[in-house]
């Protein structure tokens, strides 16, 4: 399902539509995280494709390096150094999605360096704010569980430099 499509969808069945003036409260259910897996037909954030099918688990964290230092007179100082955006992403398999056909392809879970890196998108279906970056995708489990149970999948995210602000409104409203 494509951004548009999922927009689509939430507005339909649940009355969510981004609005500059939303306040309240977000669940984690409220964000879709969205990929570039085509750059010759996706050429509009609202083309990507969203990560949902099955997928119970898409949280984000921001992970800040810091150096304790000892100053004169001050004593220790932690000092904050850059932060990276990471996402650990899980679910249930479910072929014919094509975020996971994606995602769980011979290139992307046996690739390395670039290869496995793609733009994303991280944004609140009720305000359309987040970000927009890149990241590398690093499959961890690609059929796990038990018998009879449904085979599940892992993927660590981890970004490649500082994402971008992102809105959808300013995106939708550009065409």
């Amino acid at each position: 399902m494509t951004v548009s499509e999922t927009l689509a969808a939430l507005k339909t069945k649940k009355g969510i539509e981004p609005s500059a003036d939303y306040t309240g409260t977000e669940k984690a259910d409220d964000f879709i995280f969205a990929i570039q897996t085509d750059k010759a037909t996706q050429t509009k954030e609202s083309d990507w494709v969203v990560f949902a099918e099955r997928v119970k688990e898409h949280s984000g964290a921001l992970n800040a390096s810091t150096e304790d230092v000892p100053y004169i007179r001050a004593g220790t100082v932690t000092e904050k150094g850059e932060t990276q955006r990471t996402f650990s992403l899980n679910g249930n398999r479910c072929v014919g999605d094509p975020a996971q056909d994606f995602l769980l392809s011979h290139r992307i879970k046996f690739g390395s360096g670039t290869e496995v890196v793609f733009p994303y998108i991280y944004f609140s279906a009720k305000t359309g704010k987040g970000e927009k970056g890149a990241a590398a995708f690093i499959v961890t489990a690609d059929a796990s569980g038990s018998a009879s149970n449904s085979a599940g999948f892992a993927c660590d995210v981890k970004g490649v430099g500082v994402p971008a602000e992102f809105d959808y409104l300013t995106v939708a409203a550009a065409g």
